[in-house]
């Protein structure tokens, strides 16, 4: 796998991508709350696409919301859709915001990234202290495998098991939740004080 490779994907994607997409508002309320996004947080989501999860940000008034992806025809459509949102259009772990967030959300993207290692190091940079960053899918981990076996078996690798993310994150963060079900998957931590 490599990052040109996935660009082409999600650009190839990009323009049926709201009509294929699969929302359960309980569990993205869920990963949500974990993530500790709430009104007036500063917010990052990392690999936004087509700002699938900007309405969720809105809706509860967070402060600011940024959003990156690496797919400049999922930024294309993004922009279009939420012109008062800021959205960046490149890599998320060469990226210069010139500021940190309070909340970082990586949804329904994780298997897509080459190094989840340099990825969660990267991430939890761009946090404040006291901030969180959430990696979570709206389904298992089981299902998610299933569903990257197909068209994007080359642009993804499986979903990691959530207790070698855990560990992950426990080099840069405290592991405030660590959830993987039948209905979703969720790791998320917060950048000590």
């Amino acid at each position: 796998m490599n990052k040109q490779d996935v660009i082409a994907f999600f650009d190839r994607l990009a323009p049926q991508w709201d009509e294929d997409m699969i929302r359960d508002d309980g569990i993205i309320g869920k990963i949500l709350d974990e993530g500790q996004v709430t009104a007036g947080k500063e917010v990052l989501d990392v690999a936004c696409g087509t700002g699938v999860l900007f309405p969720d940000y809105l809706k509860r008034e967070v402060g600011s919301l940024t959003g990156i992806d690496i797919s400049p025809e999922m930024v294309k459509i993004a922009r279009e859709k939420f012109p008062q949102v800021e959205i960046c259009c490149g890599d998320v772990e060469h990226a210069d915001f010139g500021k940190q967030f309070d909340c970082v959300v990586v949804y329904n993207a994780f298997p897509h990234f080459l190094n989840p290692e340099q990825l969660i190091e990267s991430l939890s940079k761009l946090l404040k202290p006291g901030g969180t960053l959430t990696v979570a899918h709206g389904m298992s981990r089981a299902e998610i495998d299933h569903h990257h076996e197909g068209a994007a078996s080359k642009v993804s690798v499986g979903l990691m098991h959530e207790d070698a993310l855990a560990s992950i994150f426990e080099k840069h963060l405290t592991v405030t939740t660590k959830i993987s079900d039948s209905q979703m998957y969720i790791v998320s931590g917060r950048k000590d004080l």
